[in-house]
């Protein structure tokens, strides 16, 4: 196993699933109803409002779950933002819409976490470290949030869960598929391959292939790997012996890092690198 690092966090307080945090929910404050606004014929204003309505039970949906945990009903939902059960129906046509929509808000906070995490790690494994440190500190900040987003649900295409891994598998395999091609003048993404000897032929396109999918797979297992060993966490933080956010974030990192794409990054500064398809172990002077 590659020794683990612990360095200083570079990412953002853990309060990303948190709103509004340490305030309880608004109960007396009702939202103003469509039907209240006088017509003027503009559906633009009305598109307005109906987003800018939506949005607004999204937040509150948030922070009852926050508060009162995962198990919330929807009259609780409709209570706190001071309106009815079916008009909150109006915006969402169910539970699982509900879900989808509180994880829609998520996705794009951690979105903003990463792209700020990832602009000072001047390294791809301080820049994976910095990712689960985002990830881990989601699900720390609010696991009622989490466990919200995240229950109910398969992982097909359309649930909760499912909406839910898909939008941050893709969040993370996109810095990795970065660093691991090159855009070409026509706009495709090639492998990045490591500096050639003049006569060697350039890689066939099927390798290069390979190389680009591999940082997409990658992402998918790093994601249920990071998930699995954080709900473990949650669930065992305050048993005798169980590590602290940061030191699961190390152990983690350098876990993941000593898989594909640690040998990927690797191989880009090494002309004499093997194929990628190769297994070979960790350098121990990469992983510190």
């Amino acid at each position: 196993m590659s020794p683990i690092t612990r360095g200083p966090s570079t990412t953002t307080p853990p309060t990303l699933l948190r709103p509004d945090a340490g305030s309880p929910p608004p109960a007396d404050r009702a939202l103003p109803d469509a039907h209240d606004l006088p017509v003027d014929g503009r559906s633009t204003r009305w598109a307005d409002h109906r987003e800018a309505r939506r949005a607004e039970l999204v937040r509150i949906a948030r922070r009852t779950v926050h508060h009162h945990g995962p198990d919330v009903s929807m009259e609780e939902i409709a209570a706190a933002a001071g309106t009815s059960k079916s008009i909150v129906y109006r915006y969402f046509t169910d539970k699982t819409g509900l879900q989808i929509a509180v994880a829609e808000a998520v996705v794009l906070q951690i979105q903003g976490a990463l792209e700020g995490v990832l602009r000072v790690s001047p390294t791809p494994r301080e820049g994976l470290r910095a990712m689960v440190a985002v990830y881990l500190e989601m699900i720390e900040s609010s696991p009622n949030v989490y466990a919200f987003v995240t229950r109910d649900g398969s992982v097909e295409s359309g649930g909760p869960l499912g909406h839910f891994l898909d939008s941050v598998t893709a969040l993370v395999a996109a810095p990795f598929a970065r660093g691991l091609t090159q855009e070409q003048p026509d706009g495709r993404r090639t492998a990045r391959r490591p500096e050639a000897a003049p006569d060697e032929a350039a890689p066939a396109d099927d390798d290069e292939a390979a190389r680009v999918a591999l940082a997409e797979a990658w992402a998918a297992g790093a994601v249920g790997f990071v998930r699995g060993a954080g709900e473990w966490w949650l669930a065992h933080r305050d048993q005798p012996g169980a590590p602290d956010r940061e030191a699961l974030t190390a152990q983690v990192a350098a876990w993941l890092w000593a898989g594909p794409v640690g040998l990927l990054a690797r191989d880009r500064t090494r002309p004499d690198a093997p194929h990628p398809d190769a297994t070979h172990p960790a350098d121990p002077e990469e992983s510190r």
